[in-house]
C-alpha cells in the first residue's frame, strides 16, 4: 500500500496528547498552571526549551515591575557597554551626593579612594527588588568611588541604571548572569574597558577590565567571578593566572585594583603565586577576624544548606604604581557590609559585601 502525505502526519489525537503532556511538564518545571503553560508553548511553537526560557526571562522582569515597569527590552550592543543615562523614562537618583547628608566626606576622605565589591546573587529572585533597593541604600551610605558587582542579571542592571544615575555602569555581559562596575562620575573618569575571556570556563565567567583616572592617577580596575565549587579548582586557578598576567602587563605608573567573588582557597593562591608587588588587602591590613568570612552560612541564612560553610571567597588584590614621581595609593581600611537583615527577613545577598578605602601616600 502506497503512503500518502496525509498518512504520514500525526493524528489529531496524537498531537493533542503530546501537547497536553508538554503543558503538564512545563507547569511542573515552572511552577505555574496549564493555561499559562499552553500560552508560552504555543507562542514558541511548542518547543519546551524556548518556552521555558521565555517564561523565566519574563518572570525576572516582573521581579522589578513595581520599581521599574518600563524595563528596556530592546537589543543591546556587544559588551562591554557603558551607560551614561538609562534608556527611557524619568531617572530617580538614589545615590547622588547630598549637601545635607550626615555622611558628607571630610577633606581627608575626599582624597581617599573608596571601593565596594559585592556578589549580589541576582540569580536568587526571591525578594530581589527589596534586596536591590538595599544595595542602593549602601551606595547612599558609603558613596563608594568604585563598585565591583557579580551575579548581575539584566533586570538588576536596568534597575541600577534607573536608580543610581550618579554612577557610570560598565557591564561584563548581557546574557544569563555577569559582572559589572559602577564608577562615581564626579570622582572617577572612565577611559576604556574590555572583556578578557576565560577560554575553558563552563560557567560563563570572564575578566572585566576598566582603565580610569582618579585625581590624575591612572588606575586599572578588574573584577571577576571565578569558577565556583571545589571540583573546579583547576579552572579557577587558570582564571586567576589570566588576571595575574594582566597585572604583570600593566605599566609602572598604573595602580591596579582587582576584586570580586574569587571562590579561591588559600592553597590555590599559593599554587598560582602572586607577583611580589601584589598584596591581598585583607592580609595587608592585619587579617582582621571580623572581615575574614565573606560567605558564611553560620550567620547568613539566605541559602538553605545542610552544612555550615565559612569561606573568604570575596577578595581584593592591590598593586600600587611604582614609577618615581607617581603618588602611591595604600589600603587603610576594610569592613564587611550587608550584615543586617532587610524588612523582608533576608539579607541583600548570600555574600557579605566588602568596603575598602585607600589613602594617597
Amino acid at each position: 500500500m502506497t503512503s500518502t502525505p496525509d498518512m504520514d502526519k500525526p493524528s489529531v489525537s496524537n498531537v493533542e496528547e503530546n501537547r497536553t503532556r508538554l503543558c503538564t511538564e512545563f507547569a511542573a518545571i515552572a511552577g505555574t498552571d496549564s493555561a499559562v503553560a499552553q500560552c508560552y508553548l504555543a507562542e514558541n511553537e511548542w518547543q519546551m526549551e524556548r518556552a521555558l526560557n521565555s517564561f523565566f526571562e519574563a518572570d525576572m522582569e516582573k521581579v522589578f515591575e513595581e520599581d521599574f515597569p518600563e524595563c528596556d527590552s530592546s537589543p543591546k550592543a556587544k559588551r562591554p557597554k557603558t551607560e551614561e543615562n538609562p534608556p527611557g523614562g524619568e531617572c530617580i537618583d538614589l545615590t547622588g551626593d547630598s549637601p545635607t547628608s550626615a555622611h558628607k566626606p571630610s577633606e581627608e576622605d575626599e582624597n581617599k579612594l573608596s571601593l565596594m565589591s559585592w556578589n549580589v546573587d541576582g540569580l536568587d529572585t526571591d525578594n530581589l527588588a527589596e534586596r536591590a533597593r538595599g544595595l542602593c541604600s549602601f551606595l547612599v551610605l558609603y558613596t563608594p568611588d568604585v563598585v565591583f558587582l557579580q551575579e548581575l542579571i539584566p533586570p538588576y542592571i536596568q534597575y541600577l541604571k534607573k536608580r543610581a544615575v550618579s554612577y557610570l555602569i560598565i557591564e561584563g555581559g548581557e546574557d544569563g548572569y555577569f559582572t559589572g562596575m559602577m564608577l562615581k562620575k564626579s570622582r572617577v573618569k572612565f577611559v576604556e574597558s574590555e572583556i578578557v575571556p576565560y577560554p575553558t570556563t563552563q560557567m560563563m565567567r570572564n575578566l572585566l577590565v576598566a582603565q580610569v583616572t582618579f585625581k590624575g592617577q591612572k588606575l586599572c580596575l578588574m573584577t571577576s567571578h571565578l569558577e565556583s565549587c571545589k571540583g573546579h579548582a583547576q579552572e579557577r586557578m587558570k582564571q586567576l593566572r589570566v588576571a595575574v598576567e594582566k597585572m604583570r602587563e600593566a605599566p609602572a605608573d598604573v595602580t591596579i585594583l582587582f576584586g570580586g567573588d574569587t571562590n579561591l582557597r588559600d592553597t590555590e593562591v599559593a599554587k598560582v603565586g602572586l607577583p611580589p608587588s601584589v598584596c591581598d588587602v585583607w592580609e595587608h591590613l592585619g587579617k582582621q577576624e571580623h572581615c575574614r568570612y565573606t560567605w558564611d552560612t553560620k550567620v547568613n541564612t539566605n541559602k538553605t544548606v545542610p552544612f555550615v560553610s565559612r569561606c573568604r571567597f570575596d577578595r581584593i588584590y592591590f598593586r600600587p604604581a611604582n614609577k618615581d614621581g607617581v603618588p602611591r595609593l595604600a589600603p587603610d581600611h576594610m569592613a564587611l557590609v550587608g550584615l543586617e537583615k532587610l524588612d523582608c527577613g533576608r539579607y541583600i545577598s548570600d555574600h557579605w559585601g566588602i568596603y575598602c578605602s585607600f589613602s594617597i601616600g
